[in-house]
């Protein structure tokens, strides 16, 4: 039988462990450095966990996190209204942001379709993105859905959805990465590679 801490410390190495990306040796080693570090750094962490909870919400044009809602990028008047960038959760949001090539709007689905999670597409934020095309104002709407199962089965539900609109349907172009050697990339991500290559 696995020997556990007692009390409040396995209570605060579960709860480091039930957060995403952080398994049991990683809990324990943040619990441990809490249990060293200054009781201010500790009470700063608390202060913006809780902070953050009371004021991030979810702006209700695009779905993006925010303090006030719509959020700034929503209310920038120097983006390109006519083009909308759908993507699973705000942090790709900032993950375009970073790269500095995009001035559009985007839309949060919030999730991808995924039957053995029971995610289907009334679990999305589909209703939301059909009442902003309605406006005639998008001429594009862009997929940036991750590059996986539930990303394609959703990129596909869409397209087939909007593919009526008469809007212009455009997907991230995808293939291999800067540094990568051919031998390791698999078959899909070379075939796409290859098709979309570009003059030199």
């Amino acid at each position: 039988m696995a020997l556990a801490y007692d009390g409040a410390i396995q209570q605060l190495i579960d709860s480091f462990a039930r957060l995403p990306g952080i398994g049991p040796k990683g809990a324990q080693r943040i619990a441990f450095y809490l249990l060293g570090a200054d009781a201010q750094e500790v009470q700063d962490l608390a202060d913006a966990i809780t902070t953050a909870k009371a004021k991030v919400r979810f702006c209700e044009i695009c779905g993006n996190v925010c303090e006030t809602s719509p959020c700034p990028i929503c209310e920038d008047p120097r983006r390109d209204r006519a083009v909308i960038c759908v993507v699973e959760e705000p942090k790709d949001v900032m993950s375009i942001e970073r790269t500095r090539e995009y001035r559009g709007l985007y839309h949060v689905l919030g999730g991808a379709i995924n039957p053995m999670a029971n995610i289907g597409p009334s679990d999305l934020r589909i209703p939301n993105l059909l009442k902003r095309l309605k406006s005639g104002e998008v001429t594009e709407v862009i997929m940036a859905l991750d590059p996986n199962i539930e990303g394609e089965a959703t990129t596909t539900y869409l397209s087939r959805l909007l593919g009526p609109l008469e809007i212009k349907l455009t997907r991230l172009a995808s293939g291999l990465p800067v540094g990568s050697d051919l031998e390791y990339a698999d078959e899909i991500t070379l075939g796409r590679a290859l098709t979309g290559r570009s003059e030199v």
